[in-house]
């Protein structure tokens, strides 16, 4: 039993899943998100009724189940590397979400890590909600194949970040600070890729969640092969004073695509109306297989030449504050998701990033709402004093003693 509020650290982790590492059958399949808390089961379950996401009974159906609420974000890298150096695990990872063609062999250990699809942002509920719940078609599909081959298997679903995070209100400033802090240091946890021409670095890219989806249904997740294991070429890319291409070339990133090319073209001008120099994502091309070309065009992706760009959220979405427009018929096959995007093409010193041009601007809709409410009200209150001073008294009165007062119309 795990008491109320405590953090399941990377040790104790190891020492509950201990029984999993000891048993005669060892196949452990792990779900793997980009976000998920233990609060999220209830909240989309009962908030929504009928169309609760989580619709798996594996976890009633298992003969024993361990439910952590809080684990330690670092714990699911220290134990993919503990059994990495084990070296009895065959590890396989499955990206492409096609279970017919997972290959386990019974006989020896066996590691699954399936990369589920990212999580929408928390800017529209509903989109998370269909996510969680294709998510969990997908842990279906996969535990129900594996149980018709008559393996016997072990499932962890768990996320490398947590989706809520709460914090006391009475905590001080001081310690609220080194908690933020905290954060951001485990969410850099690799460094970004970084191209050089010569001596010096001429761009910087980085993302913690970077994954393409072909047709609607493919998944194609680069972020472990663009950050992690560096798994792809960049020696296509090219450098100048004005005009900048980062291409990212992989070598079969899924089954039945052999090679994949990603393009980000950006350019360095001088406007005249603000006197400077900025740097601009201009377009985002897609090359699958060198034959099938995609182009999308960039809105609300510029800084000043001197700045980094970044955003927490970019892609296809239309809920996404910098979108990626399809320009083509052939991009309109591709969805993009990339998380806290940060990227340099120009004016790179000592090969880290510059000051970041975030793209949320100073007027949020929150604000825009704000200020059309109050402009409202303030004209319904003018236009109530403007009635009020409109009204008149009257200045002559009755008699009740005196002949009757007689006010013609025109007054």
């Amino acid at each position: 039993a795990v008491h109320e509020g405590h953090v399941v650290s990377a040790q104790e982790l190891t020492e509950f899943l201990q029984p999993l590492f000891t048993q005669n059958s060892r196949n452990l399949v792990l779900f793997l998100q980009d976000r998920l808390s233990i609060d999220d089961f209830t909240y989309f379950g009962e908030s929504y009724g009928n169309k609760n996401p989580f619709q798996n009974e594996i976890l009633q159906s298992s003969p024993s189940s361990l439910v952590l609420p809080a684990v330690d974000c670092k714990a699911t890298k220290y134990l993919l590397s503990v059994l990495q150096e084990s070296g009895d695990w065959k590890l396989t990872n499955v990206t492409n979400l096609n279970v017919s063609q997972l290959e386990v062999n019974a006989s020896n250990p066996n590691l699954l890590v399936v990369q589920l699809q990212p999580l929408a942002s928390g800017l529209k509920e509903i989109s998370t909600l269909e996510a969680i719940a294709e998510n969990d078609k997908i842990i279906g599909r996969v535990t129900m194949d594996l149980q018709e081959r008559g393996i016997h298997f072990s499932v962890i679903y768990t996320a490398v970040r947590p989706s809520r995070i709460s914090r006391r209100t009475d905590v001080v400033a001081e310690l609220r600070r080194q908690l933020m802090a905290a954060e951001e240091e485990d969410s850099l946890s690799y460094p970004p890729l970084n191209v050089t021409t010569g001596n010096y670095t001429c761009i910087l890219f980085y993302a913690s969640n970077f994954s393409l989806k072909a047709n609607s249904s493919v998944l194609i997740d680069l972020t472990n092969a663009t950050f992690v294991t560096q798994n792809v070429d960049i020696s296509a890319s090219e450098c100048s004073d004005s005009n900048t291409t980062l291409s990212l070339k992989y070598t079969k990133p899924v089954n039945g695509i052999s090679s994949l090319e990603i393009r980000f073209l950006m350019t360095n001008k001088f406007y005249e109306g603000s006197a400077r120099n900025w740097s601009t994502l201009d377009s985002v091309e897609i090359v699958q297989d060198g034959e099938k070309f995609a182009k999308f065009d960039v809105s609300a992706i510029s800084a000043p030449a001197e700045y980094s760009f970044h955003c927490q959220l970019v892609g296809t979405s239309n809920l996404y504050p910098a979108r990626l427009v399809p320009s083509d018929n052939e991009a309109k096959n591709w969805d993009v998701f990339i998380s806290e995007l940060q990227i340099q093409g120009f004016n790179v010193i000592n090969s880290q990033f510059s000051y970041a041009s975030d793209c949320t601007g100073f007027f949020t809709p929150a604000i825009w709402m704000g200020l059309v409410t109050s402009i409202i009200l303030l004209w319904i209150l003018t236009y109530g004093i403007h009635m009020i001073m409109q009204l008149t008294t009257n200045n002559r009165f009755d008699d009740p003693k005196g002949p009757a007062l007689s006010v013609p119309q025109t007054e």
